[in-house]
Formats: C-alpha cells, sequence, structure tokens
C-alpha cells in the first residue's frame, strides 16, 4: 500500500476524539438532528468564549501595540531600531508555535495553552515596565512566545473538542474575533497612550489574560491527552523540534537583517546564508512533503503561506501607498485596514455557513475562488494606489475586495487541513499552519520593507518599490489558485 493510500485510510477512518459522554453522544445523533446545535450553547460555552478572547488578545496586541509603537521607540530610544519592535514578536512567535504544538499532541492543549497565557502576561508586564528599548524588546520576544502558542493551539483545541459539523464555524469565529479588535484597537491604544500613557495598552491586556485561562482550560483539562503511538525523537538537543525552530527564527533574523543593509556586497551573501539556514530549519518543523507541496496536511502549510504572504504582505504597505502617494490621512488609510477586517470576517462566515456542502470532499473549490478573489483584490488595491488617475478611495474597495476572498480560502483551507490530521498530531498540524502564516509575513514584510529602503537610497520611487511588491504578493495569490487542487488525499473536488 503507498503511502499516499495508508494517509488516506488514516483520515477516513479516524474516529472523532473522544472527550465527555455528552460530546460521544451528540456525535453519535444524526446531522438532520443537530442543525439547531450552537458553538455557544450549554456544552460549548465556556471553551468557545476563551477561545474567541485569547485570539482577541492577540489582535488587540498587534493592532493597538503597532499603533503606539512609534511612541514607545521614542521615549525608548529605540527608533533606530524600530523594526525589531516587530520582528522580535514575530520570531519568538515561531518559537512558541512549535513549541506549543508539539506540546499538545503529547500532553493535549490544556498544558501548553496555560504555559502560553502566562508567558503572554508576563512579556506584557516586562514591555510595559521597561526602561528601555533592549528591556522593552526582552518583553516583546516573551509575548511573541505567548502569541505562537495561543494561536496554534486555538486551532487544536477547535479540532479536539468540537465535533466535525460544528468546527467549520468556531473557524469563521476565530477569524471573526480579529474584527473588534482591528476597528477599535488602534483608537484605543491612542487614546490610552494619550490620555495617560502607553504602558497602560500592555496594562490592559493583563485582566483579559487572566478571564480567557479561566473559561478555556477547564474545558480543556477534561479532554486530557490524546492517545497516540511511543514516538522515538532523537536524543540530542539540536535535533529536536524546538531547537529547530530556533534555527528558524535564527535564520529568518539573520535573512531580514540582510535585507536592511544598503551595501549590495554584504545584504546578498547575509541574506543568502540566513535564507539557506531557515530553509534547512523548515523542513524538520513542518509536515514531511510540505516543501514539495504533498497531497493534504503539508499542502494545507503551503496554502496558508500562500494566503497571508499575499494577504498581509500586501496590506503591511496599503496605509504607506495610500499616505505617501496619494496623500490621504493615516485615519483616510486606516478605512482600507477596516474594511478588509471586516469582510475577511464576512466571507468566513459565509464559507462556515455553506461548509456542510463540502464536508469529507476536497475544498479545492472554495479555496481557488478565495485565492481567485484576493488576486483581484490586490490588483483593484495596487490600481488606486499607484495609478493617479484612479480615485485613492478604490485601494479602499480593492482591499474589501481582497478581506472577502482571503475569509473565505482561509476558512475552507483550515477545515480541510485540521480535519484531515490525524487526532494524535492536531498540534503538529496546527503549529505548522501558525509558523506558516507567522513566517509569511516576517519574510514579505521584509522584502516590501527593503524594496522601499532599496528604492530610496538609490533614487528611485516609493511606487517602484510598491508596484514591486504587490507583483509579488499578486504572483502568491495566483500560484494559490493552482495550488489549491492538492488539499485532499485521494479525493475527488466534486
Amino acid at each position: 500500500m503507498s503511502e499516499q493510500e495508508s494517509t488516506a485510510d488514516r483520515v477516513h477512518t479516524r474516529p472523532e476524539p473522544e472527550t465527555e459522554p455528552e460530546l460521544t453522544a451528540l456525535l453519535d445523533t444524526p446531522p438532520d438532528h443537530r442543525a439547531d446545535e450552537s458553538v455557544f450553547n450549554g456544552r460549548y460555552t465556556a471553551l468557545t468564549w476563551g477561545i474567541v478572547l485569547s485570539v482577541g488578545l492577540v489582535a488587540f496586541e498587534s493592532m493597538g501595540v503597532a499603533t503606539v509603537l512609534p511612541e514607545i521607540a521614542g521615549r525608548l530610544g529605540g527608533l533606530g531600531a524600530y523594526g525589531w519592535g516587530l520582528s522580535a514578536l514575530m520570531l519568538a512567535n515561531l518559537i512558541g508555535t512549535v513549541a506549543a504544538g508539539r506540546d499538545a499532541d503529547r500532553h493535549g492543549p490544556a498544558r501548553p495553552l496555560a504555559l502560553g497565557l502566562a508567558v503572554f502576561a508576563v512579556g506584557c508586564a516586562v514591555a510595559g515596565s521597561a526602561p528601555n528599548w533592549p528591556l522593552f524588546l526582552a518583553g516583546r520576544f516573551l509575548q511573541g512566545l505567548g502569541v505562537g502558542a495561543v494561536m496554534a493551539l486555538a486551532y487544536t483545541a477547535i479540532a479536539l473538542a468540537y465535533p466535525q459539523h460544528l468546527r467549520a464555524r468556531m473557524f469563521a469565529l476565530v477569524s471573526g474575533a480579529w474584527t473588534l479588535p482591528s476597528l477599535l484597537g488602534p483608537t484605543v491604544a491612542a487614546l490610552i497612550a494619550d490620555g495617560a500613557s502607553w504602558r497602560g495598552v500592555f496594562v490592559l491586556l493583563l485582566p483579559l489574560v487572566a478571564l480567557a485561562a479561566v473559561l478555556a482550560l477547564p474545558p480543556l483539562r477534561r479532554l486530557g491527552a490524546p492517545d497516540r503511538a511511543p514516538v522515538t525523537e532523537s536524543s540530542s538537543w539540536w535535533a529536536t523540534p524546538i531547537a529547530r525552530s530556533v534555527l528558524l527564527a535564527a535564520g529568518t533574523g539573520v535573512f531580514l537583517a540582510g535585507l536592511e543593509l544598503r551595501n549590495i556586497a554584504l545584504l546578498i551573501p547575509l541574506a543568502a546564508v540566513g535564507a539557506v539556514v531557515a530553509v534547512i530549519a523548515l523542513r524538520s518543523v513542518t509536515p514531511s512533503g510540505t516543501l514539495t507541496v504533498r497531497r493534504g496536511v503539508p499542502t494545507g502549510v503551503v496554502l496558508r503561506f500562500l494566503l497571508c504572504g499575499a494577504y498581509f504582505g500586501s496590506e503591511a504597505f496599503l496605509p504607506l501607498g495610500l499616505v505617501k502617494l496619494r496623500e490621504l490621512s493615516a485615519t483616510q488609510a486606516g478605512l482600507g485596514l477596516s474594511a478588509g477586517a471586516i469582510t475577511w470576517v464576512a466571507g468566513a462566515a459565509w464559507q462556515g455557513r455553506a461548509d456542510s456542502r463540502w464536508s469529507g470532499r476536497s475544498r479545492a473549490v472554495p479555496i481557488a475562488a478565495g485565492f481567485a478573489v484576493l488576486l483581484a483584490g490586490i490588483a483593484v488595491m495596487a490600481l488606486g494606489i499607484l495609478v493617479d488617475a484612479t480615485p485613492s478611495l478604490t485601494a479602499v474597495a480593492g482591499w474589501a475586495i481582497g478581506g472577502a476572498g482571503m475569509g473565505v480560502a482561509f476558512n475552507a483551507a483550515t477545515t480541510d487541513t485540521m480535519e484531515q490530521a490525524p487526532t494524535d498530531r492536531q498540534g503538529e498540524a496546527s503549529g505548522a499552519m501558525q509558523l506558516a502564516q507567522t513566517l509569511a509575513v516576517a519574510v514579505l514584510s521584509g522584502l516590501g520593507g527593503a524594496a522601499v529602503a532599496f528604492s530610496t537610497a538609490h533614487g528611485s520611487s516609493v511606487s517602484t518599490a510598491l508596484t514591486a511588491t504587490f507583483a509579488l504578493t499578486g504572483a502568491l495569490a495566483a500560484a494559490g489558485i493552482f495550488v489549491a487542487h492538492r488539499i485532499r488525499v485521494g479525493v475527488g473536488v466534486s
């Protein structure tokens, strides 16, 4: 029997996770009797709110801290190393994602989530009380470890604790958990910084972390540890997944640092060494076959990278284009971010409601359609930014289109990938997708930033740099259309 056939058999014969007697009875109920089941009923209420709040914390941290980061850097003497206020969190995110996912597969999701939330809280306390920029970066690194754990375990918990017919709805809710922070996070953070101090932004997160733990941890503890066959891992510490994730973060950090250099003679070799180290490490912290786009879970990881590279790589430069090239205010430029966030949630919600027609079958069609819509959104957004003859708000409309495509493709790809992952490897699959997302954001943001810096340093224009950036993100979206059909092992699209 071939490896793909064995994998397919394992996917379609593995039982739903056994948790509580009530949940087992629910899973045995015919689908038509479960139509009114909700993720907010008594059985799932606490866990649902705990997951949503945990993800919402990450979203607020992302949107809120980014808003006040220029003030923080100015007050703590960090303007010269401003970019590392974001990079420190993203690189630590890589490590936290892998460590939490592996620990969840061995001990269940409760322990790594508790540790992740605790480390995130400590990071908030350190960053919020930091007297200087290096200590602030240390706090951001701790926050990143916690963020990686929380996001990886959100998907793991959904796959283990909810029956199949509710998972797509929960994945849509996780996407929706970004909506309110995306809309209110920047404003709330700015009001706190102006009215009191930027340190209050971090203090605000601490009681919410405690509340998320109180809601999510008790039901997750009742799940226990997943049944799994004994796994033999290398006794050498440098060959463990966590050590390789550290190597991945280091390689990516060297790559990003190299991109910041203006001297081509130093930029190319340093970036090349970082890239090679990162790729070597990436092979050992993602499912086998990821770099060759093997059907099934490995393709799901690749699709997450393509989606997030296309979406976040474009979004990161939307405000810059509107402010620098079209001379809009920061508030007007923020409309594009809000529009994308709202339509992302709308697209995810639509896909979650329509997902039952794809249950047990390949979701290649909605995934490819979502990529196509995202590609159209990138094109319209680029038109509104780069072509003076078009109204500037065309870019906002374009990003609303892109957000809808992102919501559909992201939700469909996540649901299909987690549906195929064996019960005892849900944490690994979820962690790999989160790792791919973080890596995509870091790499595409770094490439775009390097393009802008290189253009300005060599007498070119920001418009040229953004043209190259949007061409690259559009190419990633186009690639996703063609890769989508590989999402399932031995299952037709129809």
